[in-house]
């Protein structure tokens, strides 16, 4: 399946006049790099791309280099193995990119599966700076879903039909705005909602998402949660359908240095709804550990 095209369905993308094309090994990256400062590393949920941090990468860029990328597979970022999507092989991708950048980020900021990537990169690379998970995507499925999930993902992603039945069903269910509610519970701008639809409704971005979901192992990760040493802060929001609250409350016992903010009536998406309140919840936790 062809990838998204950066000079068709990328004209609507946010900040793209910061954006950039890094080459690293057999990948081209999509990279979004702007302000100055220590670096902080934006890394984004399951099905998103760059867009999702919009509105919170200016607010950071203020007092830091914030560095945004599409993840393998998604959006804009190409070159990547489909049977390479393991969490400890997203991570390790991602561990060479920062190589190729030259880039030891202060802080990392995950969004949804993004918050595990960056504990991964800190189990497996060394990585000892801060780490921020909103809405984070730490906690296993309950019981035998925990086996159930990534096999039904894992039997969809064989089948190279699903990805564009995926694509084109959305209009069939009432359109990415009401697909996004309902997965969300988040009240998305017309500029996200936009990229959202463009994402939503492109065959190899899909396909691209089933195949993370399909090589995701979260119970891998939980076991060696206590051996991460970095300060944790995890902001979740309580009107989050797909993360309950209460999962992150549990997540915050296994990580040994871990905080927890919460955010009140705002949904999944909520750094979205709300970037200047991440940011300040952001800055001033970057502040206490300076």
């Amino acid at each position: 399946m062809s990838a998204l095209d950066w000079n068709r369905e990328g004209l609507i993308w946010p900040h793209r006049d910061a954006s950039q094309f890094i080459e690293a090994g057999r990948a081209r990256w999509h990279v979004q790099r702007m302000g100055t400062g220590a670096p902080l590393l934006l890394l984004h949920g399951t099905g998103a791309s760059v867009h999702s941090w919009r509105g919170l990468m200016p607010l950071l860029a203020r007092d830091n280099e914030v560095i945004a990328i599409d993840l393998p597979r998604h959006a804009f970022t190409t070159g990547h193995n489909a049977y390479a999507m393991s969490l400890p092989v997203m991570a390790g991708e991602i561990a060479g990119l920062l190589k190729v950048l030259a880039v030891e980020p202060a802080a990392i900021i995950g969004h949804s599966a993004g918050a595990a990537i960056a504990l991964q990169l800190a189990l497996d690379h060394a990585y000892a700076g801060l780490i921020v998970g909103l809405n984070s995507a730490l906690r296993p499925f309950p019981g035998p879903f925990a086996q159930i999930f990534p096999a039904v993902a894992k039997a969809l992603f064989i089948n190279p039909l699903v990805p564009r039945f995926f694509a084109g069903s959305i209009d069939l269910v009432g359109g990415a705005k009401k697909f996004l509610w309902r997965s969300t519970h988040s009240h998305i701008d017309a500029e996200g909602l936009a990229c959202y639809r463009t994402l939503l409704k492109h065959p190899g971005h899909a396909g691209g998402a089933l195949a993370m979901m399909a090589n995701w192992d979260l119970p891998g990760l939980r076991t060696r949660m206590g051996s991460v040493a970095n300060p944790v802060l995890l902001v979740h929001s309580d009107k989050d359908p797909a993360i309950p609250l209460a999962w992150t409350r549990e997540a915050r016992g296994w990580l040994p240095q871990a905080q927890l903010e919460v955010q009140h009536g705002l949904g999944h998406l909520a750094h979205e709804e709300a970037p200047e309140q991440a940011a300040a919840l952001i800055k001033a936790f970057l502040a206490r550990q300076a």
